[in-house]
């Protein structure tokens, strides 16, 4: 063995030849401080091998290496610039060190090469994969861009549009596309992948092949003239706002950073690159979006725990677009499904929703057309109680009325076995209130989806007050197999999700009430705060009639924050029978455009519906707008901390961003606060303290205020020490 390390190993697989192998103790290769450390060790050894004619890369796991070890990222954002920057070069020498080697390499790459994995076997002259590859530098979806030197050398390995494709998306591609583009040269059976990577290299070595001139465009500048310059970087520009737009400036960057080095040589190239990508660490949008992804990390974590066995058969009560959305989520992942209804226009509703969304998936050639008919052929539409005897879960998805509700559960449940799970697709209405009309109410739980369900991540798993862990384990295995992301609330009205929606209309109301223009709060709330809708435009979307009904469920449970206001703008509307996007009369009139889709536009009529409710008119500057629409909701969010109804701040962030759509590049209420500082949010929010119960600050955020905490633990420094490692 000529190196041996925790991560790496290196030996002789045939004369003159040398095989790194990436072998980590755990299930998967990272690309973690320490395994880039062993890297440097192992090269250090190659470079005084005597006999050394070529270097094979490949790795003992299902996958290459599969990232950068994120668990890292907030430590290393959190080290002095300076250091950084020495550990980033130190780095980004050890890979060109692997590319300087004086004998031919090449990566032999099996399953994922993403991130620092990819930056990896682009320091290699050579590249082949087995069909299952998958590469790509998924870096700006984290808020950062590449800084192990992909920004310099994918873009001269496969031209500056199809590498800006890959890193401004932070998307990763297959094995064909991969060979198309020339990212790597040969598909290889796994079984043949050892053997065609010494094959290759033994060509290397005899000539057969110029390894040398496959080497030299990625340490030379960009080959490209003037004019291509101007339209590739031009364009590029263009796309990544319109769709990034200004909150990400990850993309940008990165643009902008493979446009400035196209005309140096690699060693500048890639100074620059560190450059950069040590600006965008300093970035809040990083932070939250690093912080989104552990986040969701442990939220699965929590689900892999509460594994238990899946249903064989499942049954929705209720069809329309919201019935018919579950069933087809529980058919396309394999769990056929009863959908009942009492009309049979409810069922064709239904199932036309479930069609429309397999065509839908056939036509972007993500399922074939034997699939998509085996999959309609799953859900069995029915008007007959007795078809759901069967089902070991059942969905209940009727019109949001207690009674209603209660009525259809307990005669659901008298048809089943006694293990089976009933789950209420309620979003306001108390769980423990429905199972009183239950003789087996440890059997049933809420399981919240959101509209559209195929589209929407999240589903509330809510536990009632008699509710069984073995009831709560078998539905969030349920929600996870349908490929949605489960998390588990404790039982109130509204939730968690909606308990927190409500004060945040319940501010728009006040500001409509003290004479604030909707269109001005809706822009506000999109295009300064992030939002993806404002909430003039996003109660539309739910229904006004649903929000009215809602906020009724809202003020019975919360009298002293959520009581109906004097003046409120929703109950105008319902009186109206303005019901958004339903009737095309909301806050907005819709009509239908050339491509099928609501477009909406602005009637004067309810503008002066609005102003005259209000009585009077006054402008509010963006920051106040902001400030009035939030607060509400994050002292709501924090007092359902509090009181135990969401169980972590990271399970409410994931909850608000995949939820609510809060902004991703805020990483949610709490790291929101975390990253405002605690004490100023505190000073900013007693401003409004006068406009009542809402805007009063829960005891506990003050408290944390004083202490100068935080309600993310302060990053842990990673294992290696950085400065040591440069």
């Amino acid at each position: 063995m000529l190196y041996q390390s925790e991560n790496i190993q290196a030996d002789w697989v045939k004369q003159g030849i040398v095989e790194l192998i990436f072998n980590a103790k755990g299930s998967i290769n990272k690309l973690d401080t320490k395994t880039v450390a062993m890297l440097s060790e192992a090269l250090t050894v190659l470079e005084a091998t005597p006999g050394l004619k070529g270097v094979i890369l490949r790795s003992e796991k299902p996958a290459f290496i599969v990232g950068a070890d994120i668990t890292e990222f907030l430590s290393l954002f959190d080290a002095p610039e300076e250091e950084l920057t020495q550990w980033l070069h130190f780095s980004n020498q050890i890979f060109s060190r692997l590319e300087d080697l004086p004998v031919p390499t090449v990566s032999a790459i099996n399953g994922y090469a993403l991130g620092g994995g990819c930056e990896c076997v682009l320091a290699t002259d050579f590249r082949i994969a087995s069909p299952d590859l998958r590469i790509g530098l998924p870096e700006t979806k984290l808020g950062i861009m590449p800084g192990f030197g992909g920004s310099v050398r994918l873009p001269r390995l496969i031209g500056v549009d199809n590498a800006l494709e890959i890193i401004t998306a932070g998307k990763d591609i297959d094995a064909q596309t991969a060979l198309q583009n020339g990212l790597i040269q040969a598909i290889i059976p796994l079984e043949n992948l050892k053997e065609s990577a010494i094959s290759l290299i033994e060509q290397a070595i005899a000539g057969k092949i110029d390894w040398k001139a496959a080497r030299h465009p990625k340490t030379a500048p960009l080959r490209l003239t003037e004019l291509e310059h101007k339209m590739s970087f031009s364009v590029a520009k263009g796309m990544v706002m319109k769709v990034a737009g200004p909150h990400y400036p990850a993309p940008i960057t990165a643009v902008k950073t493979i446009e400035k080095a196209a005309f140096l040589n690699r060693d500048e190239a890639l100074a620059l690159e560190t450059e950069n990508f040590v600006k965008l660490t300093r970035t809040d949008v990083a932070k939250a979006l690093v912080g989104i992804f552990l986040n969701d990390q442990y939220v699965k974590s929590i689900t892999k725990k509460r594994h238990a066995e899946l249903p064989k058969q499942a049954a929705v009560l209720g069809a329309g677009i919201m019935g018919g959305g579950i069933a087809y989520q529980s058919a396309l992942k394999g769990i056929p499904v009863v959908m009942k209804d009492i009309n049979q226009k409810s069922l064709e509703l239904g199932m036309n929703e479930a069609l429309s969304l397999l065509q839908k998936r056939q036509e972007k050639g993500r399922m074939n057309a034997i699939d998509m008919a085996k999959t309609l052929a799953s859900i069995q539409p029915t008007l007959n109680y007795a078809s759901v005897s069967d089902a070991n879960v059942v969905v209940e998805a009727v019109v949001e009325n207690p009674k209603v509700k209660a009525t259809v559960l307990a005669e659901t449940e008298a048809l089943l076995a006694d293990n089976a799970i009933l789950a209420s697709n309620t979003s306001t209405i108390p769980i423990s209130l429905l199972a009183k009309s239950l003789k087996r109410p440890e059997n049933f739980c809420g399981m919240h989806f959101f509209n559209p369900v195929h589209r929407m991540p999240l589903v509330e798993i809510i536990k009632g007050e008699k509710t069984s862990e073995e009831t709560i384990n078998r539905i969030v295995s349920y929600a996870s197999k349908m490929g949605k992301t489960p998390i588990i609330v404790n039982d109130c009205p509204g939730f968690f999700v909606n308990r927190v929606l409500f004060p945040y209309f319940a501010g728009f109301s006040l500001l409509l009430r003290d004479g604030a223009d909707f269109i001005t709060v809706d822009k506000a709330m999109e295009k300064v705060f992030g939002w993806p809708m404002g909430p003039a435009y996003l109660l539309d979307v739910v229904g006004i009639d649903t929000a009215n009904h809602a906020q009724a469920v809202m003020a019975e449970g919360f009298p002293d924050r959520m009581g109906t206001i004097e003046r409120d703008a929703i109950a105008l509307l319902y009186e109206q029978q303005r019901y958004g996007q339903k009737n095309n009369h909301g806050f907005y009139d819709y009509s239908i455009d050339k491509r099928g889709k609501k477009q909406k536009s602005v009637d004067g009529q309810i503008q002066t519906l609005i102003q005259q409710n209000a009585g009077k008119t006054q402008e509010f500057s963006q920051d106040a707008i902001i400030a009035r629409m939030m607060i509400p909701m994050i002292n709501e969010v924090i007092r359902c901390l509090d009181e135990g109804i969401i169980a972590s701040p990271a399970e409410a962030d994931i909850a608000l961003v995949y939820g609510l759509g809060f902004p991703p590049f805020r990483g949610g209420v709490f790291r929101y606060l975390d990253t405002i500082g605690l004490a100023q949010f505190v000073a900013d929010a007693q401003q409004y303290a006068s406009l009542g119960p809402l805007y009063q600050i829960p005891e506990s955020l003050k408290q944390k205020a004083q202490r100068n905490e935080t309600y993310y633990p302060k990053p842990e420094k990673v294992d290696v020490n950085i400065r040591e490692l440069a």
